[in-house]
């Protein structure tokens, strides 16, 4: 027997189809959902047979426009206390944006934390124009004020780097801590709060589970390295002696002695060749290893009229690198 559902009821029971589809829509959405603004349209169909003839009626089409979800993440990229010294240093985070429609977001930074044993000065807020993740003065843009991002699409990322001046006066390992909060621009608030035709194509905005606001937080340790020169000579007579007198070779030995915590950039050690005193070619030497005397691809350099130089360049706290050469007494 072919049993069928009456019309009227077949009918309701498609609309009712829709209400809930329309429900299950209105839920929110993540960012790799469903683009705010999209239309979602439905229509119901109801097939039956009307004296052995087959038929079908549709429902009204209900049509729904998904709202702008507001969420947003922010994360530091440092993998640990940078290390800082007195002058600039930079602090470098990803803002993500978690909604599903297009955001900027106001940026604040900020130095003065609780349990700081010293407060950073801020210099400014920077995005990273050129992609590359690393501050490049004069050429990734300094946010002006009030500091606001571009509008970021959904799941678009952007690279930030804020940058603070350690302020006068500060001593070696004293550790600070830096925040960089993120609020929307179209509003911020408890998860669900909806900001009425602030959406895309005049849709509702609905605050998303992060409230449209992050905070992330990095960590900074000052470090002071200074450097010691510490110079010695040895004297090698023609008589087996250490008198000085013609024909006495001088071995001098200078110590690169590098205290405190961090490291040292560009360190060049240079030295003159004394009045009375003629360079003995080829003794220049780095940590007992030769250096040539010309200026190619190794660390020194050496003649009679110019000196010594040896570039030590980037030198580690707590290292001692030694620079030794010969001269003869005339």
């Amino acid at each position: 027997m072919n049993m069928k559902m009456p019309f009227k009821q077949t009918v309701e029971t498609a609309l009712v189809a829709v209400a809930c589809v329309s429900v299950m829509i209105a839920a929110p959405v993540l960012a790799s959902g469903v683009t705010a603004g999209t239309l979602i349209k439905n229509t119901a169909i109801a097939s039956y047979e009307e004296g052995g003839v087959e038929r079908q009626v549709n429902s009204n089409t209900i049509t729904v426009r998904v709202d702008e979800l507001i969420d947003v993440t922010l994360t530091s990229l440092d993998t640990g206390p940078v290390g800082a010294r007195p002058g600039d240093s930079v602090l470098t985070y990803e803002l993500t944006n978690q909604g599903n429609g297009p955001e900027a977001y106001r940026m604040i930074a900020n130095t003065v934390i609780g349990g700081n044993a010293i407060d950073f000065v801020l210099r400014a807020i920077a995005n990273d124009s050129n992609g590359n993740g690393i501050y490049d003065e004069g050429v990734d843009e300094i946010l002006g004020q009030p500091q606001t991002t571009a509008i970021l699409a959904p799941d678009q990322r952007l690279t930030l780097f804020v940058l603070v001046t350690a302020p006068d006066g500060v001593s070696d390992q004293q550790a600070s801590a830096v925040t960089l909060s993120a609020e929307a621009v179209t509003g911020t608030g408890a998860p669900g709060t909806a900001f009425a035709g602030e959406g895309v194509d005049g849709g509702d905005a609905i605050v998303g589970p992060s409230g449209g606001q992050a905070t992330a937080r990095s960590a900074l340790i000052t470090g002071i390295a200074s450097v010691a020169l510490v110079k010695s000579v040895v004297l090698s007579d023609p008589f087996g002696g250490t008198s000085a007198v013609p024909g006495t070779i001088a071995t001098f030995t200078i110590e690169a002695r590098v205290s405190g915590t961090g490291t040292i950039d560009n360190l060049v050690v240079t030295d003159a060749i004394p009045e009375g005193t003629t360079y003995a070619p080829g003794t220049l030497a780095l940590d007992g290893v030769g250096l040539s005397d010309a200026a190619d691809g190794d660390a020194g350099v050496a003649s009679d009229t110019s000196g010594i130089s040896v570039t030590l360049g980037t030198v580690a706290a707590q290292t001692t690198q030694r620079v030794s050469f010969n001269v003869v007494v005339e």
